[in-house]
């Protein structure tokens, strides 16, 4: 399938708000990132002309196979065609720099390779209010997520989207990311994991 836009929610866990200062949304939060966002997971993360403090965010990816628009509970469900790992690489410096004077900050956001991208798997056999993942850096476990603690679920984040803008066959929807996020190095290793290993996926830092 070919892959659209990426739409992304901020701030969909409590935990992650606050290490940040921000405070937890009454609603979601969305942004965009575009298409050339998207580069395959297992690509090198090259942080040359990025600046040093390019924040990694690991995030469940929901991939939809139908065209929607204000779409109800069951619709938006059935619109799902599977479910994988997402990094969703920001700029601090510059979107916190953009944020104090008011301006978007896509430009933080939606770089071109800012959005790793696993490949997906079926959500036939999936729970989606029981989805967990993690992310480690170097050994170490940086990350862990559930979509349980997700302060919008899955589905009422798609049905909320969709009453915005029109969601495409091949839209990517990143759900929002744990708490644990920090800054890359050169020669980081990243090593996310899906549901106890259904689905892994590593790159590096160059």
């Amino acid at each position: 399938m070919h892959y659209n836009k990426v739409i992304c929610v901020g701030r969909n866990y409590a935990a992650h708000a606050a290490e940040l200062n921000n405070p937890v949304p009454s609603e979601p939060i969305l942004f965009m990132k575009p298409a050339t966002a998207l580069v395959p997971f297992e690509e090198p993360i090259n942080l040359t002309n990025l600046g040093d403090n390019v924040h990694y965010e690991i995030e469940l990816a929901v991939l939809l196979g139908k065209t929607i628009k204000n779409a109800d509970a069951v619709t938006a469900s059935n619109a799902i065609d599977g479910i994988g790992l997402a990094l969703d690489l920001t700029l601090r410096d510059v979107q916190q720099t953009l944020k104090d004077k008011g301006l978007p900050w896509e430009i933080a956001k939606g770089f071109d390779g800012s959005c790793p991208i696993s490949a997906f798997v079926p959500v036939d056999n999936l729970n989606l209010a029981k989805l967990h993942f993690s992310l480690e850096i170097n050994g170490q476990l940086r990350q862990q997520g559930h979509s349980a603690n997700m302060l919008t679920p899955i589905v009422e984040l798609i049905e909320y989207a969709s009453r915005h803008f029109t969601l495409c066959a091949g839209d990517i929807l990143i759900t929002g990311t744990p708490a644990g996020v920090g800054p890359l190095q050169p020669g980081d290793t990243l090593k996310a994991n899906f549901m106890n290993g259904l689905l892994a996926v590593e790159t590096k830092v160059i």
